[in-house]
C-alpha cells in the first residue's frame, strides 16, 4: 500500500474488484495471436529448464508451471508446488513443501531458488499469523540475500522486515463464528469505500485493503479506545512514499459491520498527519488488510453501496459450483487469470488504480488491430517513467469466468516501460470498470473472482 504510487487503502477492496472486473482479458480481437513458446523435452539442460520456469513464474504462468512440473527434478517440482501453493492462498501446504528445503537449497548455492523459497516462506507465515516465525524469516532472507536484491526488492520486503520484530509476542488472533451477513458501505471523501466496525464498542469507519499485508490505526483512535501502544517503534517510507514512524498495538476487540468479531488483532499505529489529506479534509482512522480481510471469506460488492458477507471456510453447494476466474496471491498483489480456459492471460489488480490500461503484452498479441500515430500516456502511479507511446481500444472484452464485460477506451501501452511488475502482465485493472457492474465477487475460499452485469 503505497500511497506514493497512488494505492490508497480500500480502494484496494473496490478495486480489487474491479480491477479484476477486468478479470477476464478476452483474448479475441482481430489480429491472430502469438502462440505461445512450445515445451521441448528431453533436450533442454536441467539449467535451461529451471531457467525456463523462472521466467514461467516471473510472467505469472501458474497453470502451465503447474502441467509441467515433472520436467523438473523432484527437490526443484517441491519447490515450484509450494510456491504455488502460496499464490493459491494455501500457505500451509507450501510451508509444508518448503520448510525441509530450506538448507538443502541454501547449500546448493543457488541464490536465486534460495530468495524465492526464502521469501514465499516469509509471507506464508505472515498469512498464519505466525508473527513471530514471520519476523525471524524476513531477518534471515535479508542477512542471506539482502545485498543481492534489486532496490524494488527491497523496497517491496521493508514492511515486513520492519514492522514485524514490533509484533513478534504479539497473541495469534481469533475470529469468532459467525452467520453471513450485508453491510451498508460508502465511499469516503478519497473515493475509497469505507466500512463500519466498531473498536471496543466504539463506532468507526475504517478503509478495506485486501492486498495490504497489516491493519493499520490512527494514534487518535487508539488513544480514544484506550489501547497500549508500544514504545518501540519503526521508520519506514513505503507506506506513504515519505519517512513516518510507527508503532504498534493489539486490539482486544474488533467487529467488522457489526456481525463479525475479531480477538487480539494486531495493528500498527500510524500519526494522525501522515494519513491525513489536506485537499479533502479527510482523515484516516483506520485499514483493515489481509489480515482482517481474509476473516470475511466471501465479499460481495453490489451496486446499492453494499457488501455481503459470508465468514469461514466452510462452502456450501452454491458456493462450490458458482464458477468465476482464477485469482492468485503473489506479495501484496494480485494477480487474476482472464480469458476462455486453456488460454488465460494474467492481469494484476491495482488495489487502488482509478485508471485500467493494457500492457505491451496485450499490444503484441494484438498488433495488428492498431493503426495510425500512437499517443503519450502516463502509467498511473509510475510518475517515475517518461509517458510513453499508446492507443487507445475503443473496447476490450473482458472475460471473467464466462461473463463478458465490454471495457471501453482502454489505453494500450506499445513498449515495456522497465517495471516488471507492469510488463511481466497482460494489462493493470482499476475501478473504472467495475462501476459497470451489478455485483462482483472475491470469494478468498475458493480464490474466485465473479461478476454479474446490470440487466
Amino acid at each position: 500500500m503505497n500511497l506514493a504510487r497512488i494505492r490508497l487503502p480500500f480502494s484496494m477492496l473496490l478495486s480489487l474488484a474491479g480491477l479484476a472486473v477486468a478479470a477476464g482479458l478476452h483474448a479475441q480481437q482481430s489480429a491472430p495471436q502469438e502462440q505461445q513458446p512450445q515445451v521441448r523435452t528431453g533436450t533442454s539442460s536441467g539449467v535451461e529448464v529451471e531457467t525456463r520456469f523462472r521466467n514461467l513464474l516471473a510472467t505469472h504462468e501458474y497453470f502451465r508451471i503447474a502441467d509441467e512440473l515433472d520436467q523438473l527434478p523432484p527437490q526443484q517440482a517441491q519447490v515450484y508446488r509450494g510456491v504455488l501453493a502460496n499464490r493459491n492462498n494455501d500457505a500451509k501446504t507450501s510451508i509444508e513443501l518448503l520448510e525441509p528445503l530450506v538448507e538443502k537449497v541454501a547449500a546448493s548455492g543457488d541464490a536465486a531458488q534460495e530468495m524465492l523459497v526464502r521469501r514465499t516462506l516469509a509471507e506464508d507465515y505472515l498469512r498464519e499469523g505466525e508473527l513471530a516465525k514471520a519476523a525471524k524469516a524476513y531477518q534471515a532472507l535479508d542477512a542471506r540475500m539482502g545485498s543481492k536484491m534489486t532496490a524494488e526488492e527491497r523496497d517491496e520486503i521493508e514492511l515486513p522486515l520492519k514492522l514485524l520484530p514490533l509484533a513478534a509476542e504479539n497473541p495469534a488472533m481469533t475470529v469468532e463464528p459467525s452467520v453471513p451477513f450485508t453491510m451498508q458501505v460508502n465511499r469516503n471523501p478519497l473515493g475509497v469505500t469505507d466500512v463500519p466496525v466498531f473498536v471496543d464498542a466504539h463506532p468507526h469507519r475504517w478503509m478495506l485493503d485486501p492486498t495490504a499485508p497489516f491493519n493499520l490505526i490512527a494514534r487518535s483512535v487508539a488513544h480514544e479506545v484506550g489501547l497500549k501502544v508500544s514504545d518501540q517503534s519503526a521508520t519506514i517510507h513505503t507506506l506513504t512514499g515519505k519517512p513516518i514512524v510507527v508503532h504498534v498495538t493489539v486490539i482486544p476487540r474488533i467487529t467488522i459491520g457489526g456481525r463479525l468479531e475479531l480477538r487480539n488483532m494486531t495493528a500498527f499505529v500510524f500519526e494522525d498527519k501522515d494519513y491525513y489529506f489536506p485537499d479533502s479534509k479527510f482523515q484516516v482512522q483506520g485499514v483493515l488488510g489481509f489480515p482482517a480481510v481474509s476473516a470475511l471469506g466471501s465479499l460481495t460488492i453490489s451496486e446499492d453501496a453494499t457488501i455481503a458477507v459470508h465468514p469461514g471456510k466452510e462452502l456450501d453447494a452454491e458456493a462450490k459450483n458458482a464458477g468465476g476466474a482464477r485469482f492468485f496471491l503473489d506479495g501484496d498483489r494480485l494477480i487474476v487469470a482472464v480469458g476462455p480456459t486453456g488460454n488465460e492471460r494474467m492481469v494484476a489488480v491495482d488495489a487502488s488504480g482509478q485508471q485500467s490500461y493494457m500492457t505491451s503484452r496485450y499490444f503484441n498479441e494484438h498488433v495488428r488491430s492498431f493503426t495510425g500515430k500512437p499517443e503519450l500516456f502516463r502509467v498511473p502511479g509510475s510518475d517515475r517513467y517518461p509517458p510513453q507511446p499508446a492507443y487507445t481500444a475503443e473496447t476490450v472484452p473482458l472475460v471473467v469466468g464466462g461473463t463478458v464485460v465490454p471495457a471501453h477506451f482502454l489505453q494500450v501501452i506499445t513498449q515495456p516501460i522497465g517495471d516488471a511488475a507492469i510488463d511481466d502482465v497482460y494489462g493493470v485493472l482499476g475501478v473504472d470498470v467495475l462501476d459497470q457492474l451489478h455485483s462482483y465477487t472475491f470469494d478468498y475460499r475458493t480464490m474466485r473472482f465473479r461478476v454479474q452485469n446490470r440487466e
